[in-house]
């Protein structure tokens, strides 16, 4: 069996909606990241492969987790990563929790509530927060607020490529109580363009993302490092953006992503707000009167 790097789609960090490792984040800690982003994309491509059966996508996956454990050599991302982690004294739990994810991803298809689909965005998203947060020596105060980030920008891919998963993978991840309350069978995702009632549905679902969006909005607050604060809070004007697109868009008849040219001013607008933000407070420390005690 050849390494899976091999399937690998082409798709690098930077075809990412959302900034992965960028120069915002100090140089020291950008290789451990992108091992880690290397390692997901691999996983991923295995359970999204359109050639593999089942079968030969979980022995991958096995394949893959063997390698980051030290008990097989046969994936070297799987084997990249492990240094990567292990010279920076951090723990293997958060890769394995995202191979958990893609493991799911090539048994379940359908997710039935709002429930079904934050628990596959436990395991499929709110790891690689929580594996950045860590890598920057955070306070696991901070991971609920990241959770409901991570959360949040999964949601907004599974709204964007909707149609996508559905005719290529025969995946919906949109929970199915509320489309069949909305009267849209999923078969409807395979059409050029959403009926109302499906629109309806989709937008509805974009607002509830919204606010699982306005759950995170403290977390730039809370994490101690500015680089990485900017970062985050780059990720979520991208995310604001992309919610107000998903929710007055089309998804399966209209672009509902950013431009790379607007990815990027928005990312620099978020990031330029949290930094004066950080020198406003700084500024006004120093500025405040000092009072001494006779």
């Amino acid at each position: 069996m050849i390494d899976s790097a091999g399937l690998r789609s082409g798709k690098s960090h930077r075809d990412e909606n959302f900034p992965v490792a960028s120069r915002l984040i100090e140089r020291r800690h950008r290789p451990v990241i992108l091992a880690f982003y290397n390692f997901i994309r691999v996983a991923d491509d295995i359970a999204d492969h359109p050639r593999l059966s089942p079968s030969e996508k979980l022995a991958r996956l096995d394949s893959l987790e063997a390698s980051l454990l030290g008990k097989g050599d046969g994936e070297p991302v799987g084997a990249a990563l492990r240094e990567a982690i292990s010279s920076r004294g951090l723990s293997a739990h958060h890769p394995q929790d995202v191979l958990k994810a893609f493991r799911q991803d090539v048994l379940k298809s359908r997710y039935d509530n709002w429930g079904d689909l934050i628990g596959y965005c436990t395991y499929s998203a709110m790891p690689v927060g929580r594996f950045v947060l860590d890598v920057h020596g955070e306070s696991k105060s901070t991971w609920p607020t990241s959770d409901a980030l991570c959360a949040a920008l999964q949601i907004i891919n599974h709204l964007q490529d909707c149609a996508a998963d559905y005719r290529k993978l025969d995946r919906v991840y949109l929970p199915l109580d509320v489309l069949s309350a909305h009267g849209v069978a999923v078969e409807a995702l395979g059409q050029t363009h959403s009926s109302p009632a499906l629109i309806g549905y989709l937008h509805d679902l974009a607002e509830r993302t919204a606010n699982l969006l306005h759950q995170s909005h403290a977390l730039p607050e809370i994490v101690g490092n500015v680089r990485l604060a900017m970062e985050i809070s780059a990720i979520q004007k991208l995310a604001g953006r992309l919610v107000v697109i998903l929710q007055t868009r089309d998804p399966l008849r209209e672009s509902v992503h950013l431009t790379k040219a607007q990815a990027l001013m928005s990312g620099a607008a978020g990031a330029t707000m949290r930094l004066l933000r950080v020198l406003i407070r700084t500024a006004s420390h120093f500025n405040r009167p000092q009072t001494h005690e006779s």
